[in-house]
């Protein structure tokens, strides 16, 4: 109990110095971690273009150049239609909040004493809006710079992977280079099998979505296809996010009833998603009970909001595939004595001392 006490103090001391670091530096780390993500997920295309005897800098310029087309495309058509039917979701969620106003009015409140008093608030406010407005243009530039280092890292990821195990090789101590390229291996593939099937299911979730919003004519469609999309990278609640966008564009164009039936179409979706999609696909990815990832994603979220949200899970699952890696090597050093033990003994003849 003392041994597991202290090996559990250890760890949480360095799991901690590691999160204190990342939310230092994060400057460095967030676009170390995403072109890592990157990495995982665009692996396999870019061996695919190195086996079809392309130079390894050309296949790392042209996976980077798809990355840059589809995420750049998809934040577009995003804000895009964002932005299209801005006007006519505040207009469609003023008429409702009016009308329940009419309706129901609590404790003698009307509408328009709620619309003076929000707009003296307002002007009382206007230098705290000001400075507001000028730290989310600061926060758009260092998205920009983050996402911009992500990709050139994504590049030399891709095209110096063998440089990079040779150098693991080099800075590990005396004999334990092989055991930590495999505990490296073994995490990348934990980060690589998540990556492929949350892009999958993904693909799938948009898909249905579109299918959806197209029959029932929501303007916008393919725009809030790809926020299902992006917003499935973040389990469980980024589909709830993407979900309430579609349902408020759908309310803003055709009403109560459009609303209620997108709102059915995303439930679908999500169901199927949870007790059809994850379970046939992320179990063969990687191995993750829901209740961790729950746990994960507050955490994350506690400690970098959207951004650890969205690298948390890949990330825990990469720590599981570490754990597993050494799991099995010290089941095999406590099964090699055994092995030696009924070895000496087959000839008839005992065992030589050690």
């Amino acid at each position: 109990m003392a041994a597991w006490s202290a090996l559990v103090l250890l760890l949480s001391g360095v799991v901690s110095l590691i999160v204190w670091i990342c939310i230092t530096f994060q400057a460095v780390v967030t676009p170390i971690l995403l072109a890592l993500l990157g990495a995982a997920l665009l692996g396999p295309l870019y061996r695919r273009l190195v086996a079809m005897r392309l130079n390894k800098s050309l296949a790392a310029g042209l996976t980077c150049a798809a990355v840059f087309l589809v995420m750049g495309g998809a934040v577009y058509i995003v804000v895009t239609a964002l932005i299209d039917t801005g006007d006519q979701i505040l207009s469609s969620l003023q008429d409702a909040a009016q009308s329940l106003g009419e309706r129901f009015e609590v404790a003698g409140t009307s509408l328009d004493d709620l619309v003076t008093y929000a707009k003296d608030l307002l002007g009382d406010f206007g230098g705290t809006a000001l400075s507001g407005v000028m730290s989310g243009v600061s926060l758009v530039t260092e998205m920009i710079t983050a996402g911009v280092l992500a990709i050139l890292l994504l590049f030399f990821f891709l095209r110096d992977s063998d440089k990079a195990v040779a150098s693991l090789h080099a800075l590990a101590p005396r004999g334990s280079g092989q055991t930590l390229e495999a505990m490296a291996r073994r995490a990348f593939q934990a980060i690589e099998g998540f990556m492929r099937g949350t892009t999958i299911v993904a693909f799938i979730d948009a898909a249905c979505t579109a299918v959806g919003l197209v029959i029932l004519q929501v303007p916008n469609a393919i725009g809030l296809a790809a926020l299902v999309f992006i917003g499935a990278y973040i389990p469980y609640l980024g589909a709830l996010l993407s979900g309430a966008v579609a349902v408020l564009v759908a309310f803003a164009d055709g009403g109560l009833g459009t609303a209620l039936w997108v709102l059915g179409i995303v439930l679908v979706v999500q169901l199927i998603e949870g007790n059809v999609l994850q379970p046939m696909i992320q179990s063969r990815t990687v191995h993750m009970h829901p209740a961790v990832v729950l746990v994960t994603l507050t955490a994350g979220a506690s400690v970098a909001g959207i951004l650890g949200m969205l690298l948390a899970v890949p990330l825990t699952a990469a720590a599981f595939g570490v754990l597993s890696e050494i799991r099995a090597r010290y089941a095999e050093e406590e099964k090699a004595p055994g092995a030696e033990k009924q070895a000496g003994y087959a000839g008839g003849l005992p065992a030589e001392p050690v």
